[in-house]
């Protein structure tokens, strides 16, 4: 194809530059921190307030700050910019987190070890916190330090590896880990702020576009430090929680004693509940625990299907007490619902939302609830000391009996203590008094430090014996076990505080107990845990067996029970006919109780992620497309860039090296074009060439019939690839337009 071009007849203005100048270099690691400060927005769900906010930009700030210097300095190496960010990042830390720096802001071994305590101390209270956390030095240095390391991160690989698209496996990082941590579905705006941030990567200018070096060790570099920040923090903030093990055996892989620990250990307690209708403390039960791993502790096993937690239940055939007991929610949301003794009927609740699970007592549901209020017509058994030494008959299901793994040295302490006892209520006797007796050895402690040995039961057994509730009642339920009592660990409340004609369920009432199983009687609580506050609650048959055994002359009825009611109160029924609800069918083996809902917004947000190069380049095509049928001044450039790019998205690409003839001659050559679509391809060269050189600009709508023709007939020719539409190289790669024709330049 022979193409002639219009001959000037005056000077014209210098032609475009091929490469941009300082300031789009300047403003590409600018757009690298707003993007992981917009990817970050997840953050405000996990730490509470605002307050992180100002750590986080001082430290994504200080990491641009020395990328924009960078960026203006004579080719100094990426890697040594990374450097320099790594250095500015810890220099800041120093002078924000320690009081040890060096001149105030130089890292020396004293700084360093207050930056390292204070990333440890950042762990532990993620691990027994619940989001979201409080904003406390330690939290914000984790804050900071880790959105400081994904904004070097996303600077390798948006600036120095020039491929911004490789950039989005930090920002995903920074997205995903909170999206993991929190309980709720991630607020909709937080989503849309980090796909916002990827897209400002994709646009941002490539000033200083050339051949790097090692460019795919920067972005796997990058992506190692996205994952080693992301697995970290996700490591040390994702105890507690409520997800299928995916082994197979339907473990909830809940840690319920992390959560129980963050609750005591708080400064200030914090009201869960108020309880009306109940005349004396009783113990508040949120969830069981039947399965013991040695070396492990304690784990939740799933609840069985269940039935409607409305109810009605059955009582059990044992003396005792009722109570018509009302429930109002002040702070508490989990997955369990708290419920007192053996529930007969529960009422006022979210229908369709709350399963109960009788074998295992648990009211649950798949996600946290906060349930606004509810009420409870709870039976309290109240057994003499002669039924439970009378006990007989079958035993729970084998899960509750479970020894197996247990340490030798467990076993035969329990022997030892209970050598004397002659049934199994007397050795459930013996393990408690064993804890909580005047002489005993034990002291109860909420600060515990981390075990020496393999085994924490053993060391809290026979070296430690300081702790609080979760070791007290792990150890008296596994050595009841070993001695042939089956048992399990309860987890919930102690009985709060009075207040008027109502009791407070606080944070600070977080407690674990035991209960032992005895034949046509049920779970009957035991608490070892020597508590010196005032919250143990002592039931009758242990005041009773306690008189016994000091000689008060107490026989084995002389204590007196509660009679039960001739006729209890029962749970309004749920249908006009008071049946009992069916239960729902069981679900498979594998099932998991619901599919986890916090994965889907990181779904979502890779899903958004990978259509944000596709919306740019339409964007970018409308818009081009628009400016050329304007006509006028740049309608010429705007035609002939949508051309290029079109044949760049076709892996054609066109070098910069190649005049505006040049190029056009090879995309006719490649793209095997026809002569119409030679003859529009000339008419825009034409045109280009006659707005750099002759001051003529097109008319409007001169340029749409040949762009258009152009468009189609390489489309025809050359069909875009699915991986080019997702991914289209013009916007990944920015093509450089050509420079004029030597023969049209001016002399």
């Amino acid at each position: 194809m022979t193409l002639t071009a219009p001959r000037p007849t005056r000077a014209a203005p210098t032609p475009p530059a091929a490469v941009p100048g300082a300031a789009p270099r300047v403003l590409a690691p600018v757009l690298c921190a707003v993007a992981v400060l917009l990817a970050a927005a997840p953050v405000s769900a996990v730490v509470r307030g605002p307050e992180w906010i100002g750590y986080a930009g001082a430290a994504v700030a200080a990491v641009a700050a020395v990328g924009v210097l960078g960026a203006v300095a004579p080719r100094i190496p990426t890697l040594l910019v990374a450097s320099a960010q790594v250095t500015a990042l810890t220099c800041l830390l120093t002078a924000l987190f320690s009081d040890d720096g060096v001149a105030g802001i130089l890292p020396g071994p004293a700084a360093l070890g207050d930056l390292g305590a204070l990333l440890a101390g950042a762990g532990a209270q993620i691990d027994v916190g619940t989001a979201p956390v409080d904003p406390t030095p330690e939290i914000l240095f984790l804050v900071a330090a880790a959105l400081g390391l994904l904004a070097v991160a996303v600077h390798l690989a948006a600036v120095g590896a020039q491929a911004p698209a490789a950039a989005g496996i930090p920002l995903l990082a920074a997205f995903a880990v909170p999206a993991a941590l929190a309980d709720d579905l991630l607020p909709w705006w937080t989503l849309a702020a980090a796909a916002l941030g990827f897209g400002l990567l994709l646009l941002a200018p490539d000033g200083n576009r050339r051949h790097i070096p090692g460019g795919t060790v920067l972005i796997a570099a990058a992506a190692a430090v996205a994952l080693l920040v992301g697995t970290a923090t996700a490591f040390v903030g994702t105890a507690g929680r409520f997800d299928g093990d995916g082994a197979g055996r339907g473990a909830i892989g809940l840690s319920p004693f992390t959560a129980l620990r963050g609750q005591l250990n708080e400064s200030t307690p914090t009201p869960l509940l108020t309880v009306r209708g109940l005349d004396q403390p009783r113990y508040l039960r949120a969830l069981t625990l039947s399965d013991y791993v040695p070396g492990v502790g304690w784990q939740a096993t799933r609840p069985g299907p269940g039935v409607q937690a409305e109810g009605p239940f059955a009582q059990p055939p044992v003396p005792g007490d009722t109570a018509d007991v009302r429930f109002d929610n002040l702070d508490f949301r989990d997955y369990w619902l708290p419920l007192y003794g053996s529930p007969l009927g529960v009422a006022d609740l979210e229908p369709g939302v709350w399963v109960y699970d009788e074998p295992s007592g648990i009211a649950y549901t798949a996600r946290p609830q906060r349930q606004q209020s509810w009420r409870q017509w709870a039976f309290f058994p109240a057994p003499t000391t002669d039924l439970l030494r009378a006990a007989r008959g079958e035993r729970p299901a084998a899960i509750y009996s479970n020894v197996l793994g247990v340490d030798q040295r467990v076993t035969d302490l329990a022997a030892e203590v209970t050598a004397g006892a002659a049934t199994d209520f007397d050795r459930a006797m013996a393990l408690q008094e064993y804890f909580t007796s005047p002489d005993s050895e034990f002291t109860y402690d909420l600060q515990t430090a981390p075990p020496a040995g393999d085994d924490a039961l053993v060391e809290f057994l026979t070296v430690g014996r300081v702790g609080y509730c979760e070791q007290f009642a792990s150890a008296m339920a596994v050595m009841l076990r070993t001695v042939g009592v089956p048992a399990r660990v309860a987890v919930g409340f102690t009985g709060g505080s009075p207040v008027q004609d109502y009791r407070v369920i606080t944070t600070a009432d977080a407690h674990a107990w035991v209960e032992a199983w005895f034949p046509g009687i049920g779970w009957t609580t035991f608490d070892p845990t020597p508590l010196t506050d005032g919250r143990t609650i002592t039931p009758p048959y242990v005041e009773q067996a306690r008189a016994e055994a000091a000689g008060g002359g107490v026989g084995a009825g002389g204590v007196p029970v509660p009679a039960a009611p001739a006729a209890p109160p029962t749970a309004p029924a749920p249908d006009a006919g008071g049946q009992t609800p069916e239960a729902p069918a069981p679900a498979p083996a594998d099932d998991t109780g619901g599919f986890p809902l916090w994965p889907l917004p990181v779904l979502l947000l890779v899903v958004l992620s990978a259509l944000v190069p596709a919306a740019l380049r339409a964007l970018r095509a409308r818009s081009r497309l628009a400016a050329a049928a304007a006509g006028g001044v740049g309608s010429a450039g705007a035609a002939w860039d949508e051309l290029v790019a079109t044949s760049v998205d076709r892996r054609v690409p066109v070098p910069a090296t190649d005049t505006v003839r040049a190029a056009a001659r090879r995309l006719v050559r490649q793209h095997r074009l026809d002569a119409a679509a030679q003859d529009a391809v000339r008419a825009v060269v034409g045109a280009v060439e006659a707005s750099w050189f002759g001051d003529r600009h097109p008319d409007p709508g001169e340029l749409t019939a040949p762009v258009r023709t152009v468009r189609d007939a390489i489309a025809a020719g050359s069909p875009i690839a699915l991986r080019a539409r997702l991914l289209p190289p013009s916007v990944l790669t920015r093509p450089e337009r050509p420079a004029p024709d030597p023969a049209t330049t001016p002399a």
